[in-house]
Formats: C-alpha cells, sequence, structure tokens
C-alpha cells in the first residue's frame, strides 16, 4: 500500500519544483529552508538534492538525525492553497551523488480535493 493517495500522487507528479524542507540542527532549534525535491522512481519517497549538497547543514541535520519533513504546496487564483507535508524518516546519501531520502511516516494533504479543507494548525 502507498504512503500517498491516489491525489497526493497526482499532486506529487506535477511540476512543482520547489518545497520547503525542516530538519533539526545540533542545537535541537528546527532550520527550515526551500529545496528542490522530486517523487523518488518508486513513488514512494521524496528524494531531495543540490549543489554543493553534502556540504549543507541540512544534509548534516539528516545525518545525525534521520529525521525530516517537507511541504510542497501552491496557491490557486482566488486563494486557493493546496498542500502536501511529508514527514519520515530520512536517509543523508552519498553515492552516486549527495541527496537525502525521505520515507513517509505520516502524510497529510489538503486542498487536493475539491471541497477538502485546510488541517489543524498543531
Amino acid at each position: 500500500m502507498s504512503a500517498f493517495t491516489a491525489a497526493e500522487l497526482d499532486f506529487l507528479r506535477t511540476a512543482r519544483l520547489l518545497g520547503r524542507l525542516a530538519t533539526v540542527g545540533s542545537d535541537g532549534m528546527p532550520h527550515v529552508t526551500p529545496v528542490g525535491w522530486s517523487l523518488g522512481p518508486d513513488e514512494e519517497t521524496i528524494v531531495i538534492g543540490g549543489r554543493d549538497f553534502a556540504a549543507t547543514r541540512k544534509f548534516r541535520d539528516v545525518a545525525r538525525t534521520h529525521q525530516a519533513a517537507i511541504v510542497i504546496d501552491e496557491v490557486l487564483p482566488p486563494w486557493r492553497p493546496r498542500a502536501i507535508e511529508i514527514r519520515g524518516h530520512a536517509e543523508a546519501l552519498t553515492d552516486p551523488e549527495p541527496r537525502i531520502v525521505i520515507h513517509p511516516t505520516r502524510v497529510i494533504s489538503w486542498g487536493l480535493d475539491e471541497g477538502s479543507a485546510s488541517p489543524d494548525a498543531g
């Protein structure tokens, strides 16, 4: 069974190229940064990479904690926010190139189906 619903997969398969990755720093504080991402070839994971990626704080955070979350969103006119938040176990991999792979353990989405509501702020 997929971690994602059909509506979530449809959303992730389209051309949204930017997400916001959250990690936990060595000081225990959250670190949020915009990142490029893609749906993994298995369509069960999220893959994040970038230039000089192994030298980034987000890569070091994931290597240390093995946790991450990403929000991928958009706003359709006139004001219709749509998003998916993916939390999970994360790997900081170096071969063949540095990347973070998130294996979802919790997926929350809103606005993907007509009439769907936003999630709680908590």
